[in-house]
């Protein structure tokens, strides 16, 4: 007679720390510390490799950390198990993860810096018009396609939350990418540089308070409980709003420009940070959007953010940052999509993403009266992708919403 029972399986034993040496008899590969030094040498230098492998071809290094976090998982090199047991095996995914993610806090807020509110206000309507176009009409396809999906391979997620995070991930531009590709091709400063990097600002905004809404809907079935967890995130923005700028206003006047801003200035913005993700986290909205806040609500007058940016930017982007790509990489196995079916839905989301981005783009510009060379411009620059989709993806698979990461 079969059993009912649930059978479990233990979890890994965790790491020790360091270890004795290998004059001891340890293996240093069975401690996680050195692991994980290993795991970060890895990933930056198969990450700077694959850049340098891709400069002729002009592409952000985003693309080739990304690429080289997938090669790292099981889809290339994780084919051998004896390599991904050793140097990625699934007891160091605790640290590897920690780790990522204290990056992307980080990061994020190192966007929120980047994002000028007052900038939003003045953006013309003619901007503000493509924003909307470049995020309702694929938000709608996206929508649509995901009726799909459930229908398929996605049977069994809660629908409200699946729909808003599918709309979400086909709908959002990659701001911080877009931004350093208008400046590594001098487009900043032109008229449809800033026009796409206002209009990708708007984009974003919105797209991070659907992907909260999402966020609130997924973790409860309870929808007093998701109430719950949207007022007290919007309570937190509003606090933010009003706290944060006067305190750093008086940081900005005690660092006289062109003297290095003080040590307990800096630490402080850190402590804040992670103080926010902290809140966000136990509200029940991811920790990331705690630092976007603080970033954001730092006023953009004078070097002080800018001093920020240039204090952390090279530890986070260039040592954190790239293990979030592997830790994506290792939860990515292109082996499993195999199937006439699988290709096919696979083509219908890309195509899905693309089409909607750049047709709704290209004809509200046109209506705009923007020259079509520069709407077609326009409409593959807010189809710009990259690390945020990948996060929308990961906090989707995290909550059980999306079964397509």
């Amino acid at each position: 007679m079969a059993s009912n029972a649930t059978v479990t399986c233990p979890a890994p034993a965790p790491m020790a720390a360091t270890s004795n040496g290998v004059f001891q008899g340890d293996d240093p590969l069975d401690y996680a510390l050195p692991l994980a030094i290993l795991q970060i040498c890895m990933v930056v230098v198969l990450s700077r490799l694959l850049a340098f492998l891709l400069r002729p071809l002009r592409q952000p290094r985003v693309i080739a950390e990304i690429v080289g976090g997938v090669l790292l998982g099981p889809s290339a090199f994780g084919r051998n198990q004896t390599y991904l047991n050793k140097i990625f095996p699934p007891k160091s995914y605790p640290v590897l993860d920690t780790l990522a993610n204290m990056g992307l806090l980080f990061f994020m807020f190192l966007v929120g810096l980047e994002l000028d509110p007052r900038s939003l206000r003045r953006t013309g309507k003619k901007a503000l018009s493509i924003a909307l176009a470049g995020i309702s009409l694929p938000f709608a396809l996206g929508i649509g396609s995901s009726f799909v999906l459930r229908g398929t391979i996605s049977k069994g997620v809660s629908e409200a939350p699946f729909l808003v995070f599918m709309g979400v991930a086909l709908s959002i531009t990659a701001f911080p990418v877009l931004a350093r590709i208008l400046a590594e091709l001098k487009l900043l400063t032109t008229d449809v540089g800033r026009m796409a990097m206002s209009a990708a600002a708007v984009n974003d905004v919105a797209a991070w308070i659907l992907l909260a809404l999402a966020i609130a809907l997924s973790g409860s079935h309870s929808p007093i409980i998701s109430l719950w967890v949207l007022l007290s995130g919007a309570g937190f923005v509003l606090l933010c709003a009003f706290l944060v700028p006067p305190v750093f206003r008086w940081m900005a006047k005690q660092s006289p420009e062109g003297e290095p801003v003080d040590e307990l200035f800096v630490c402080a913005t850190l402590c804040t940070v992670l103080a926010a993700g902290f809140t966000t986290d136990a509200i029940g909205i991811h920790a990331l959007f705690g630092g976007f806040i603080i970033g954001v609500s730092i006023p953009k007058d004078g070097p002080f953010a800018g001093s920020l940016v240039e204090k952390i930017e090279d530890l986070v982007s260039g040592l954190f940052l790239p293990l979030y790509f592997v830790s994506s990489g290792l939860k990515t196995n292109v082996a499993t999509i195999h199937g006439g079916q699988s290709w096919g839905l696979l083509v219908l989301v890309i195509c899905t993403a693309c089409f909607g981005k750049i047709i709704g783009t290209v004809v509200v510009s046109l209506l705009c009266k923007v020259p079509f060379q520069e709407a077609l411009a326009l409409g593959f620059l807010m189809n710009t992708k990259g690390l945020v989709e990948l996060i929308v993806l990961n906090i989707g698979k995290d909550r059980g919403v999306s079964l397509l990461a």
